[in-house]
Formats: C-alpha cells, structure tokens, sequence
C-alpha cells in the first residue's frame, strides 16, 4: 500500500517560489513531485488574478477572484491536484461589536466563500489571531461567538473550519488553547489544524534565545522534552482523531542571531517573524526542532488523512533562497515519506515515548 493512500500528501502553494513565480509553474512542479492537493494561498490566487486579468486585483475585489478562481480549480484539476484548503484567513475574532474591523473580518469571511466555490475547496483555515490585545478581546466567551457565527456561515455550503495555533497568538498559541476553543463551539464543521512548528516552536524551542531552545524554565533541553511531552501525552489523551481536519508539517532554523523580544516595524512578534522565513523542509541541514517526535503523538492519536508541508524557507540566515522549483517539491516529496515511514513504526513510537502511553493509547495499539 502506498503511503498516501493513508497519509495523502498536500504542499501549500505559499511555500514554493515566490509571490512573483506564476502560479501555473508552481502547481507543475508540486505535481510532478507526487503530490495530491495543494493549500491554496490566498497571496498566490492575488498574483495569479493580476496577472491573468492584466491590472491590479486587490484582496476585496472578489469578483475578480471567483473568476480566475473558477481557472484555478480548472488547472489543479489538469494537475490532479485537489484543493484541500483555502489560506490563511486571519484577525478574524475578537473585535468589538459594531467596530469597523468586525464589519470588515465578516466582509472578508463573506468574499472568501465565494472564492471557495469558485475554486471547489470545502475548507477555510483560520489563525488564531495576533491582533494586539489592546483592540480585540481575548475572551473565550467573544472568541467562541465569533467564530460560532463564522461556522454557522460555512455550514450551508457544508464547508468546514480549520482553526490553527499561530505559536505568537494574542489570545491562542498553543495546540490546547485551539482545542479548548473548538470545543466550545461544538459543531460537527469546526475543527483543527495542528502544525508542527506551532507546537514545537512555543512549547519547545524560542528564536528569542541563543540555545534556541525555550527558556521558561530551568532543566535546558531536558526540560524542553519533558515540557513538550507532557503536552503532547495530553494531546493524545484529549484530541479525537476526527477533530484534526488535517495536519502540516514543517522545520525550524536556529536564527544566527537570537530575535528581539519586541514586535517589529509592522507589530509582528518574533515567532511571527520566525515563522515568515526560517522554515525549511524536514530533514534539511540546519533544522533543528522535533519534528519526528511531535508528528509522531500526533499520529498517535489515530489520525489518518492530509499532511502538508507548509514552509517558509529563505535561508538559515533568512534573507533569501534560490532553488529550482522542481527539484524543491522533490525534495518536499521525500521528507514527506521519510518522515511518515519515521514517525509510523512501533519502534520509533516506544523510542519517543517510552511508557508515557496514556490507557488510550495502550488500548488503541
């Protein structure tokens, strides 16, 4: 049996190339790689309109969108490629009732069905947001309504909410913050996405240092394991498999230079600026979180479905990579293999997590 069969694998159309490379290039090379679906970004279905259209299309001329959308789904499907999802909505929850901002995210949420028709994807992924705290609340009970009302918006489309920990949330970086919202809202189209960056790059490892490595407490990167595994044994022990809608995978450089703790020019956290360049491939040189072991509780959970590779990778110095696109995906292509072969045996599972098997779980395999 082919490893995709149970683990399809998805690359999001963001991580490869440029905003400038044609969006036709990239779709050839992500196909001819062996990959099944794409995560369409929003940013390449921006350029992609531009381009066909012959003028500037912004991101509310949606219109526009629905129209070269409608190409889109049309190319993907010469491809054999299936759109999984539509990405990344963000700053959607949290605003005050009234503001000119909450007005605006169901603008946006409104034109952003309309793009998923026109494309044929049945999934909107949504970030946690990082809208500074001092302009949204970051009430469970004001997150949960909003997006509540988001999903009550998809449902008769019978499209589905993905809803990701981005690690420098205002209101929910974490995997168990997510899920304790998703919870909430208690609807059979809301549900997660889990990133092993997300994961691993908060509970485990901080740009902001010069070990790499999260700091908060005193044990080094001892400590660091043991914090991580103890979440992520709650995580096998919580999440039910139907709840992950899918899975993306990616690594983390060690910045040369450990990032300031302030927000920059444009308010972004360093985890935000971290997560925008340093994020290559798993297995590439330089990479350094636990990506093995975080896929491997999540599999763990009895997960079975789409792994993507989201990555954001200029360098370990991020300032820039040139690549061939081609070869690129293929290399993608073959973490992706490699990394479920790793994180799929009895022998890697027991090597991570020893006898921290939750009754669950002993049960379970």
């Amino acid at each position: 049996m082919d490893v995709q069969d149970i683990f399809p694998a998805c690359f999001a159309s963001v991580s490869i190339g440029t905003p400038e490379t044609p969006l036709p290039d990239k779709l050839r090379a992500i196909s001819s790689a062996g990959f099944r679906a794409i995560e369409l970004g929003f940013p390449d279905l921006l350029s992609f309109a531009s381009s066909r259209l012959g003028k500037e299309v912004g991101p509310y001329d949606f219109n526009d969108l629905c129209t070269v959308g409608e190409e889109v789904k049309r190319l993907c499907a010469e491809h054999g490629l299936k759109i999984l999802v539509l990405q990344p909505f963000s700053n959607f929850e949290g605003w005050s009732e009234g503001s000119k901002e909450r007005e605006d995210a169901f603008v946006r949420a409104r034109g952003w069905i309309r793009i998923m028709q026109a494309v044929g994807t049945d999934m909107l992924q949504v970030g946690s947001s990082d809208s500074p705290s001092s302009k949204i609340s970051t009430s469970q009970d004001r997150i949960v309504s909003d997006l509540t009302e988001l999903a009550n918006l998809l449902a008769p489309h019978s499209f589905r909410l993905a809803y990701e920990n981005w690690c420098w949330s205002t209101h929910a970086p974490t995997w168990s913050s997510v899920w304790s919202i998703v919870k909430a809202i208690n609807l059979p189209n809301v549900g997660l996405c889990l990133d092993t960056f997300q994961i691993a790059g908060l509970e485990w490892a901080d740009p902001c240092t010069t070990s790499g490595l999260n700091e908060d407490h005193p044990w080094g990167e001892r400590g660091c394991y043991n914090l991580l595994e103890a979440s992520l044994d709650k995580l096998i022990d919580e999440v039910p498999p139907e709840k992950i809608f899918f899975l993306q995978i990616s690594d983390a450089y060690k910045p040369p230079k450990p990032f300031s703790k302030e927000t920059d020019g444009d308010g972004l956290r360093p985890r935000g600026r971290w997560s925008h360049d340093f994020r290559p491939i798993p297995y590439s040189e330089g990479g350094y979180l636990p990506v093995t072991e975080v896929l491997t509780a999540l599999l763990s959970t009895g997960y079975k479905g789409w792994l993507s590779m989201e990555v954001f990778d200029s360098g370990p110095d991020g300032k820039g990579k040139e690549y061939d696109l081609g070869d690129f995906a293929k290399v993608a292509m073959e973490a992706h293999r490699k990394l479920v072969a790793a994180c799929s045996t009895e022998e890697t599972y027991m090597a991570i997590w020893g006898e921290k098997l939750s009754a669950r779980e002993q049960r379970q395999r």
